[in-house]
């Protein structure tokens, strides 16, 4: 049920993908400014997510579920009724604060389920933010097509609001909590350190990566964060222990997210453009935004089988082997992307292959993270896993939208992405996931008894302070 849930949550980012093109008219604002629908959910994710987390350890995980469901229904319904633009940004920024769910549901997963269940459901949570992904494209697509586009979002809301029934009917409230004072100032530097970060990725294209703007907020970003991490090291109760972030094992995890994030999105901006690419230019396959949108959905049912393998993988050889066979595979199957792109069965295995190296990886990250800090801490260290995964497709949409905005081809007077563009943008998401596989080798080669459950060795409750989880280890 919580995975159900997070597939609903991350039908978001894909929800009005459909509708990208329509967005200027349907809502009077100019091609710019609609960008914004998409931005804001963007960016309020990656602001929720770490916050949401660490007052999930402090206050309740459920409690901050239902919140964040609460929100995503909150914002589908005014979405639904909005035919201009600032309602629309507020609807969508709102949709974007849910993100939250899928730490929280890790989190509440290892607090309550038993052992033996345990691995294979925080696999499925974990992959569940490519599933959906993968399986809202084509959804959004049939609806867009058929019925009038505010359906989209009833839809949504009605989902959102299933989700938060089975939530209060079934789903405990953890007794595991760290308790303490919410770094307020903590919470206000990483917002606004994000959002100048992101915000320069994210609009970077549109006004210049050598304009003013972009680089003020890449460096006011970088300033803030540096003058935020310097608070966190001598807060007595930070937003983001970063003592433990800045670990061996939390750290390369949280870099190889990164890469795999990448290369999650890459998937998604890359194959749909192709498949829909006038057949005239010779590499096109002149397919619908409906058709290519299932092909994709192979990818995310994938995802699914693979992500309980993942689990067992992780409980026979350790999670690190786990994400070191995704990103193995993504690397193969972008490599096949390379050589085979000229039918639309082949762009389907292509996106099948990718599906399955991303539902191995995304299942191996919540054991590895969970086996480097203390249960008090899950929903915090999750979120900011989370975080780092979105911040890899953000990274995505702006290199992959250079390179294939500067590698063109002349088409009847319009500038399309040439096969060469498409080929390199194929490259460099294989790339990312070479070094999301490189990243993982340097974890240590251990598995962690609070994070292989096929032992039942989950710590029954907080680990003392100052002792890491992984201090209890077998050799992997």
């Amino acid at each position: 049920m919580l995975a159900f849930g997070g597939i609903v949550v991350a039908l978001m980012q894909t929800l009005v993908v459909p509708l990208i093109s329509d967005l200027p008219a349907l809502l009077h604002a100019s091609t710019a400014d609609a960008t914004w629908v998409i931005t804001a959910t963007l960016l309020a994710g990656a602001v929720a997510t770490p916050v949401v987390g660490r007052l999930g350890d402090m206050f309740g995980k459920r409690r901050m579920l239902l919140g964040s469901l609460g929100m995503l229904v909150a914002g589908s319904v005014v979405s639904a009724f909005s035919d201009s633009l600032a309602p629309m940004v507020v609807g969508r920024a709102l949709q974007g604060c849910a993100m939250g769910v899928i730490p929280l549901g890790i989190s509440i997963m290892r607090d309550e389920l038993p052992p033996e269940k345990l691995g294979t459901a925080m696999a499925l949570m974990s992959s569940s933010l490519g599933v959906g992904g993968a399986l809202g494209l084509p959804g959004a697509a049939l609806l867009a097509q058929h019925a009038d586009w505010h359906a989209l979002f009833w839809v949504s809301a009605g989902l959102g609001a299933a989700v938060l029934i089975l939530v209060l009917v079934l789903v405990p409230e953890s007794r595991v909590r760290s308790g303490g004072r919410f770094d307020l100032v903590g919470g206000i530097g990483l917002t606004a350190g994000l959002l100048c970060l992101l915000l320069a990725i994210s609009k970077g294209a549109d006004w210049g990566w050598a304009s003013g703007s972009t680089g003020g907020l890449f460096g006011a970003g970088a300033v803030i964060l540096l003058v935020w991490g310097w608070w966190e090291l001598r807060s007595a109760e930070p937003l983001v222990d970063l003592r433990t972030t800045f670990g061996r094992q939390v750290l390369l995890t949280n870099l190889a997210s990164v890469m795999v994030g990448f290369s999650m999105f890459g998937m998604s901006l890359v194959l749909p453009q192709l498949l829909q690419m006038p057949t005239a230019t010779g590499y096109g396959l002149g397919q619908t935004m409906l058709v290519a949108g299932l092909c994709l959905a192979p990818a995310g049912l994938v995802m699914m089988v693979v992500a309980a393998l993942s689990a067992r993988v992780t409980a026979a050889f350790g999670p690190k082997v786990s994400l070191m066979i995704g990103a193995a595979v993504i690397a193969t199957g972008y490599g096949l992307g390379i050589v085979l792109m000229g039918a639309v069965w082949q762009l389907i295995l292509v996106a099948a292959v990718i599906g399955a190296g991303i539902g191995f990886a995304f299942g191996s990250m919540p054991a590895l993270i969970m086996a480097a800090v203390p249960q008090s801490e899950t929903a915090s260290a999750n979120g900011l896993n989370a975080l780092m995964r979105a911040i890899g497709t953000s990274v995505a949409s702006a290199v992959l939208g250079v390179v294939l905005a500067h590698m063109t081809t002349d088409f009847g007077g319009y500038a399309l992405p040439s096969e060469a563009g498409f080929r390199t943008a194929m490259a460099i998401g294989g790339g990312a996931a070479i070094g999301a596989l490189v990243l993982t080798a340097f974890l240590p080669g251990r598995r962690a008894r609070a994070a292989t459950v096929s032992d039942g060795a989950v710590p029954a409750g907080p680990v003392p302070e100052g002792q890491s989880a992984t201090q209890s280890t077998t050799s992997g």
